[in-house]
């Protein structure tokens, strides 16, 4: 198994019971980052996702001549604004985040230095050309394997002037490589989207006094502004909730509560589906700070219907579709997923692992083109599966194990603490069993806290 980990996961015997606060979200505490360095001040993050991918993010700016004290779940950056950025005089080191290096290199494109990017073997095969294209547009020098397609990319940036790009994809990580770009460019630089994508750079651009112009699927920032710092409060991640809303919808006589729940509506995708299919879903003591809505969502266990997801509602739920397929594999029908062509440039091809893997546990599914058809009811059994790296691969097959019958043995569960460090811990917490134990590079590890000796 070399350095790798196994986690098992076991039948649920009772319903899942209890309120949980999921780690902050990974979308919201990579920015918070990133725009608190380009500022002039202190910003001050609470509820600070301290998993691998965003921890990647503060080193990266670290090595630019930021000062980064963190605590846990507590950040402070010390901001230089964007000509207080110094030259690397090493490698920037993404680790496994696509999302640290696709907006960092919006930042680099606009720095009057040079930088070289680089990331782990899974960001060494991501395709990088729907983002180093239109920087080249906007004037930047940027050059890498497969003709700038593929890391090590290496960037000389500054002299930037304004376009009008019309984006093929729908992709917030596009998008907002483009917008920090044009942040740093003369003149007004406008993206136009296929489908509206998440809108957490424009909200929080706007929260450090950046004035962005929206309409629909369009978003326009004038060159030339300036960051101030501003305290950021990260709601927790609706795509970490996501796992244990459908675990609560499949384990029969379940009750869960997860509390202060960022609902942006650009990612609320999941609550719509989950309310279309007939859920009982609840959802209180909603409020709003710093552009982003937030609430508790409360779910109990009852029968739901399959449906089709696509459309524009992709974009609202990408990063929920692993686990989504785990939820229609319990459902009498078929459930359909399409218009998910990005599923196949995320950590892994998703569309053909979320098949595999579900496919050696006895789902009835089937990969196509833009997407999966799932039918269902399946009752699934006990077997090895493999996150490939992917966090939320990992997570997903750890839920299908809740109604598995048989032991569900996931390898490479170490991937896990990428999104979600205390994912089992909490796991166990609501199927009430002990809450001590933590996963161990290349140890068996139980849902339930058992652990064996190191596997070879």
């Amino acid at each position: 198994m070399g350095d790798r980990a196994v986690a098992v996961v076991t039948k649920a015997t009772r319903g899942l019971q209890g309120e949980l606060t999921v780690p902050g979200d990974k979308s919201i505490s990579h920015r918070s980052v990133m725009f608190g360095a380009m500022a002039n001040g202190t910003t001050s993050i609470r509820g600070f996702l301290p998993g691998d991918d965003c921890l990647s993010t503060i080193d990266c700016f670290r090595k630019m001549g930021v000062e980064v004290q963190q605590t846990d779940d507590t950040v402070h950056v010390r901001g230089t604004g964007l000509d207080g950025l110094k030259e690397p005089n090493e490698v920037l080191d993404v680790g496994n985040s696509g999302t640290t290096i696709r907006l960092m290199l919006g930042v680099l494109t606009g720095r009057p230095f040079h930088a070289t990017v680089a990331g782990d073997a899974s960001i060494a095969k991501r395709p990088m050309a729907r983002v180093t294209e239109p920087l080249k547009e906007l004037g930047a020098s940027i050059e890498g394997r497969d003709h700038g397609n593929l890391t090590p990319l290496s960037i000389r940036g500054g002299g930037l002037t304004a376009i009008h790009y019309t984006s093929p994809v729908a992709s917030a990580q596009v998008k907002s490589a483009v917008l920090l770009a044009g942040l740093q460019a003369r003149g007004t630089t406008t993206v136009t989207e296929p489908e509206a994508t998440r809108d957490h750079t424009e909200r929080m651009l706007e929260a450090f006094g950046v004035k962005v112009t929206r309409n629909e699927k369009t978003v326009s920032i004038e060159g030339g502004q300036s960051l101030e710092a501003c305290d950021i409060d990260v709601p927790g991640d609706i795509s970490s909730a996501a796992f244990f809303l459908v675990a609560a919808s499949i384990v029969e006589g379940s009750d869960v509560i997860l509390k202060k729940v960022g609902l942006n509506p650009t990612r609320a995708g999941i609550i719509d589906v989950l309310s279309e299919m007939g859920a009982q879903l609840e959802i209180e003591n909603e409020k709003t700070t710093g552009g982003e809505r937030s609430g508790d969502i409360r779910l109990r266990s009852g029968k739901l219907a399959p449906t089709t997801i696509g459309g524009s509602l992709i974009p609202r739920l990408i990063d929920e579709i692993p686990v989504l397929a785990v939820l229609a594999t319990q459902l009498d029908g078929t459930t359909v997923i399409r218009d998910a062509e990005e599923l196949k440039v995320k950590e892994t091809n998703r569309i053909d692992t979320v098949v595999r893997e579900l496919s050696k546990l006895g789902a009835d599914i089937e990969a196509t083109e833009d997407g999966m058809v799932i039918h269902g009811p399946s009752q699934l059994s006990g077997g090895a599966v493999d996150s490939h790296g992917d966090h939320r691969i990992g997570m997903a097959l750890a839920i299908a194990g809740l109604v598995a019958d048989g032991e569900v043995e996931i390898a490479g569960s170490e991937a896990i603490a990428v999104s979600y460090p205390r994912f089992f811990e909490d796991l166990r917490r609501l199927q009430g069993r002990k809450s001590e134990g933590a996963l161990l590079t290349s140890d068996k590890f139980w849902s339930d806290g058992r652990s064996s000796p190191n596997l070879t």
